[in-house]
C-alpha cells in the first residue's frame, strides 16, 4: 500500500483524522452478520463443512468490501491482505470484553464542578509498539494501526486473536517551545493482562514489545477529531491548567483514544508524563 493512500478526512469536511483499531472495531458492529457455521455429523458432515467454508469465504469478501467502502469514505486504502484480520476482528469484537488499561487514581482537579484533569498512576506493563515517521501525522497513524491490527488478529506466534484493549495510544513529540509536532510518532497497544507475562511474538519485525515503567500521568479529556492542530491546542491548554507543568516531560506527550474517531464527538485524552 502506498503511504499516500492512508490520508483521510475526518468527521468534519476537510478536517484530517485517522483510522484506528477502535474505529474498525466500532464499525464492525454495523457490519453484515457473521456467516452460519455448520455443525454437521454423520454422512452429512463433509457436505456441511464445505458449505460452512464457502459461507466463510463469502463472509470474508463481504466484510472486505464493506471496509473498503468505509475506507474510501475516509480516503483510506484498505488492501486485500487486510481481509482475514478484518474478519477476525469483526467476529471477536464485543464492547463488553474490551479491557481497559488499569490505573490508580491519585487526584481529580475540578473547577466549579467541571473536571480539569486527573492525576493517575499506570503500573509497569508491556505494550506492542511501532514507530512511524511519514510526512503526515495521519499517514503515520494509519499505517501503524494497520500493522498492529494484523498483529492482534492472529499474525503472532500464538496464532490467536489477542483482543482489543483501550485506550490505543500514540506517543507524539514536539519541539522545545511546544509550538509544533515532529514527524516521529509511536503507536502502541496494551497487551491484555493474560498475555503480560509472555506476549506473543509479532511476525512483523517493525513491531516491538516494550515494557513501560510505572508512570504518573496528568490526563485531560477532550472531544472531537485528533490532528496536529487539535493536539497542539490540547497540549497548550493542559500546560496552562497544571500548577507545575515543569514537573512533566516538555517534549513527549500521549494521545489516548477510546471511541470511534469517525464520530464527531469522539472521546480522547491528552496525557502529560511526570518526570521520573
Amino acid at each position: 500500500m502506498e503511504p499516500g493512500g492512508c490520508r483521510m478526512s475526518g468527521a468534519e469536511p476537510g478536517a484530517p483524522a485517522m483510522i484506528t483499531l477502535e474505529e474498525l472495531g466500532g464499525l464492525a458492529e454495523e457490519s453484515p452478520d457473521s456467516a452460519y457455521h455448520g455443525n454437521g455429523s454423520g454422512p452429512e458432515e463433509e457436505e456441511e463443512e464445505e458449505e460452512a467454508e464457502r459461507l466463510a469465504d463469502e463472509e470474508q469478501e463481504r466484510l472486505l468490501s464493506y471496509w473498503q467502502s468505509v475506507g474510501r469514505g475516509h480516503q483510506v486504502d484498505v488492501p486485500r491482505d487486510m481481509a482475514e484480520p478484518i474478519q477476525q476482528l469483526t467476529r471477536g469484537n464485543n464492547p463488553q470484553e474490551r479491557q481497559t488499561v488499569p490505573f490508580t487514581l491519585i487526584q481529580r482537579k475540578e473547577n466549579l464542578g467541571d473536571l480539569l484533569y486527573e492525576k493517575r498512576q499506570y503500573g509497569k506493563a508491556k505494550w506492542a509498539c511501532i514507530k512511524m515517521k511519514e510526512k503526515q501525522y495521519e499517514q503515520s497513524i494509519c499505517l501503524g494501526f494497520m500493522k498492529l491490527m494484523r498483529y492482534i488478529c492472529e499474525q503472532n506466534s500464538s496464532g490467536l486473536y489477542l483482543g482489543i484493549t483501550i485506550p490505543i495510544v500514540t506517543i507524539v513529540h514536539t519541539n522545545e517551545s511546544q509550538s509544533e509536532m515532529t514527524q516521529s510518532v509511536t503507536v502502541a497497544y496494551y497487551l491484555p493482562e493474560v498475555l503480560q507475562d509472555e506476549p506473543p511474538h509479532p511476525f512483523d519485525s517493525d513491531i516491538i514489545i516494550e515494557e513501560w515503567p510505572s508512570t504518573i500521568v496528568y490526563s485531560r479529556s477532550f472531544r472531537g477529531i485528533t490532528n496536529e492542530d487539535s493536539i497542539m491546542r490540547e497540549i497548550n491548554l493542559l500546560a496552562e491548567i497544571l500548577e507545575s507543568p515543569e514537573l512533566c516531560l516538555q517534549d513527549t506527550f500521549i494521545i489516548a483514544g477510546y471511541t470511534n474517531p469517525a464520530a464527531a464527538n469522539r472521546h480522547n485524552e491528552i496525557w502529560f508524563l511526570q518526570r521520573p
